[in-house]
């Protein structure tokens, strides 16, 4: 957790909605200055701010909206803070609870410097990380749609296929293959579906992939040269990381995907764990897949997977594998160099 600890003449907190804000400003002695809701329109914020600006250090709650105020803050060149949502927890622990309230302990939570910091990230990117991860719940969505053929074939007791529905002759094999009419209609819906969502899929990940070689072309090509990193995985590795450098050491890189389990503790006694859930649930599914993909066909790696299971089950074996590859792409990202494999078992 970091906390925004510079000094300026005034505070902002805005409690952030679609429609309105929340306004609250407080001095160095944390008197309120101002402190009132206008319309969610940069017009109406520059009305309040503009007299400010220079002074003072806009934070507002990490949460859907807020791309436009950090726009408008970088157009205007006031200081923007983004506040961590998970961590937030004082503004939403009090005996009561509305805007107002919340607008000035989030202006307090900067005057006192604990107002926890979350990644403000780089708004050329922003569209196409977002329509990156609208492309993944697509996907899962098509692939609940493959599973439910499936289940059907079994439920009518039909016999196993092994077909692959992400190819045209497979889903017209499936056209014919029930009797009852109702049933095939079920199936057929399926396959229209999977069918178009396949051809949107496509489109999408060549435009992706377009746009990551004008924003991160190095990058890019660096992630491919791991072996089972493909080109999804190495543009969901880059659109969610956004910018290496923010990242002090590979520890802290490590924890964003939840690659590392974090120890509670109190009194020289162990609680287990906490914090599961907190850090980036895309590269955490990004580096679980690499280090399966990993394996496919090398040996080494194969090997070195057995020598860690001697020490702990499959499972965990397979979660230290991605943590060792998630270590070397900080690495290979940090300085700019191709996958080395040697160094990775060595």
């Amino acid at each position: 957790m970091n906390f925004y600890n510079n000094m300026h003449p005034y505070y902002c907190g805005i409690d952030l909605h679609t429609r309105s804000l929340y306004v609250c400003i407080l001095d160095q002695n944390g008197n309120k200055v101002l402190h009132k809701e206008i319309k969610a329109t940069p017009d109406k914020l520059l009305q309040l701010l503009e007299p400010y600006i220079g002074n003072i250090v806009v934070g507002v709650e990490c949460m859907h909206c807020w791309y436009w105020v950090s726009d408008f803050c970088q157009e205007h060149g006031i200081d923007f803070i983004l506040g961590h949502a998970l961590y937030m927890k004082a503004i939403h622990g009090g005996k009561a609870k509305n805007d107002k309230i919340d607008s000035f302990k989030i202006a307090s939570l900067i005057r006192g410097g604990t107002f926890p910091l979350a990644y403000v990230y780089p708004s050329n990117m922003r569209a196409t990380r977002d329509l990156l991860r609208r492309r993944m719940r697509i996907m899962r969505f098509g692939a609940d749609l493959k599973a439910h053929v499936k289940n059907t074939t079994g439920q009518y007791n039909l016999p196993p296929n092994n077909l692959n529905l992400r190819y045209p002759n497979a889903r017209e094999q499936m056209r014919g293959l029930f009797e009852d009419k109702t049933i095939q209609t079920n199936i057929d819906l399926d396959l229209n579906l999977i069918s178009d969502i396949n051809a949107q899929l496509s489109k999408i990940q060549w435009y992706i992939e377009k746009q990551a070689k004008q924003h991160n072309p190095v990058d890019f090509h660096l992630l491919k040269s791991i072996p089972g990193v493909g080109q999804i995985l190495a543009l969901t590795i880059i659109y969610e990381i956004g910018d290496i450098a923010r990242f002090d050491s590979v520890q802290k890189f490590a924890s964003y995907c939840r690659l590392v389990k974090c120890k509670a503790e109190s009194a020289g006694k162990s609680y287990g764990t906490q914090g599961n859930k907190i850090g980036n649930q895309h590269l955490k599914w990004a580096f679980s897949e690499a280090a399966v993909l990993y394996l496919r066909g090398n040996e080494k790696a194969q090997k070195y997977l057995v020598k860690l299971q001697k020490k702990m089950s499959k499972a965990k074996a397979l979660s230290a594998l991605a943590h060792k590859l998630g270590r070397c792409v900080y690495f290979m990202l940090k300085n700019k160099k191709v996958f080395d494999e040697t160094r990775l078992l060595g």
